[in-house]
């Protein structure tokens, strides 16, 4: 157990990127009501995620953890939740391919409703307003009855967790991941782009593969692991009165979890050592993420992975570096030696979407070259310092939206307001992720070449 840890310990820290509710009543009975739900999550499912993370950080699998940047009320349906997963299918079947190991599912969804911001308020016409925070805090309506922040959110914000998951359990495990249905997981609006072709090779092989396996008594029908998978979900822990509701007692080991999600990170924003972020998720035990930005030196790092991980434990840290394209070479190596010097066991993620965010035409966006330039440079560096680069963290969509420029079925500045859809910062549409998926496969494949070739010359 942490030393001097309770679930409501935060609350005597200093917090950042927290709303400012106006009934404290309100909120508490809220609190107090969440406390009594079920949890959405359970510990096994924790531990289950963070011995697949344990061997990512051995160098052993592949994380691929994306989603929404901010689930909303008003786009939640069983359409929109399943064409995520189907993209997110496709593109870990192409990076199982290219890798050659697991790859470990998670997801941006079920809970990612709270967003950190850069102002507190944003002025329209000369009218100032206080921010949009997700949709768990306030309305994305520009007036002022919607930005008061509701307690009562929360509650929908549960709710709409919880059919999240259950439709989501039952894709995973319920047949629809059948790697015989690998043909038909292709999404109806990219069936002409580039990807497509590239995709039904892969898909091909797979089914051949398939047909191998069913002729020699090996099938979907008697092996689940053709016809299941595993998808674990997670969100940035942000509102901790929230998270602290959700916070349970595992009866089998006596520790704390946090059932929101299987895995919580905390924000580049927030990620201050004696703060109360920090504070809340070094005491539970599910695996945390930790967002890395151009500002954190390395003996800062090293602090945070102490109060963090004070056990070294395998699978309990990832860190989430997002520099920018033109950023990373200069502050992501440093970061690596640091770690490395010191023994420190971790999963390296990259999220190349939250450093590549420009304004075009007046809309929030990201070039997808530098999105592309930051992966590849992320993967240069690994292979320089002898790491495993371990995950990608993409925020992305199953849906056709225009919100990021670039890519193969090339999106314009002009195109931008086609359709952009997102509550909050730009997406990679399924074209999109699906491209980055196939060049991310092949830069495993060839680090897979790469030791292989030293193997056989040493």
């Amino acid at each position: 157990m942490a030393q001097n840890w309770t679930p409501d310990s935060w609350r005597n820290k200093p917090i950042r990127q927290v709303p400012d509710y106006p009934d404290q009543q309100a909120l508490e009975r809220t609190e107090e009501r969440l406390a009594s739900y079920p949890p959405l999550v359970f510990a096994g499912e924790a531990r289950q995620l963070r011995d697949r993370l344990a061997e990512v950080a051995e160098g052993r699998g592949f994380l691929l953890q994306g989603g929404d940047c901010a689930e909303s009320f008003a786009e939640h349906g069983a359409d929109n939740i399943r064409d995520f997963f189907r993209v997110f299918l496709q593109m870990a079947v192409v990076l199982t391919f290219g890798a050659q190991q697991p790859v470990i599912k998670v997801g941006r969804i079920a809970g990612q409703f709270a967003k950190p911001r850069s102002s507190n308020s944003e002025t329209k016409d000369g009218i100032e307003l206080p921010s949009y925070r997700g949709d768990i805090i306030n309305g994305i309506e520009f007036d002022e009855a919607s930005r008061i922040p509701d307690p009562q959110r929360q509650v929908m914000a549960y709710r709409q967790s919880a059919a999240t998951l259950n439709l989501l359990r039952a894709f995973a495990q319920g047949g629809y991941a059948n790697l015989e249905n690998v043909h038909q997981w292709m999404l109806g609006f990219i069936k002409d782009s580039p990807q497509a072709e590239r995709y039904r090779k892969l898909a091909d092989r797979i089914s051949e593969t398939m047909d191998f396996m069913r002729a020699v008594g090996i099938s979907a029908e008697n092996h689940a692991r053709l016809r299941e998978t595993e998808f674990f979900t997670s969100h940035e822990a942000l509102l901790l009165g929230y998270e602290q509701a959700l916070t349970r007692t595992d009866s089998t080991s006596g520790e704390w979890y946090g059932t929101s999600g299987h895995m919580i990170w905390i924000g580049d924003r927030t990620r201050q050592p004696d703060h109360a972020h920090v504070e809340y998720c070094r005491g539970i035990k599910n695996p945390l993420g930790l967002k890395c930005g151009p500002s954190l030196e390395p003996d800062e790092l090293l602090g945070l992975i102490d109060l963090l991980n004070p056990d070294n434990d395998a699978g309990r840290l990832t860190l989430i570096a997002r520099f920018g394209h033109d950023k990373v070479a200069d502050h992501l190596p440093k970061l690596i030696r640091a770690v490395e010097r010191e023994g420190k066991k971790v999963v390296w993620s990259c999220d190349p979407m939250h450093g590549n965010t420009i304004t075009l035409n007046s809309y929030k966006t990201r070039p997808f070259e530098r999105v592309l330039s930051e992966v590849e440079s992320f993967f240069q560096i690994h292979r320089a310092e002898g790491t495993h680069p371990g995950g990608i963290h993409v925020e992305m969509t199953g849906k056709n939206v225009t919100e990021c420029t670039g890519g193969a079925r090339t999106v314009t500045a002009d195109d931008l307001s086609d359709r952009y859809h997102t509550h909050c910062d730009p997406r990679l549409n399924a074209d999109q992720a699906l491209e980055l998926a196939f060049l991310v496969a092949e830069l495993l494949k060839g680090g897979r070449d790469e030791e292989t070739r030293i193997a056989a010359t040493a």
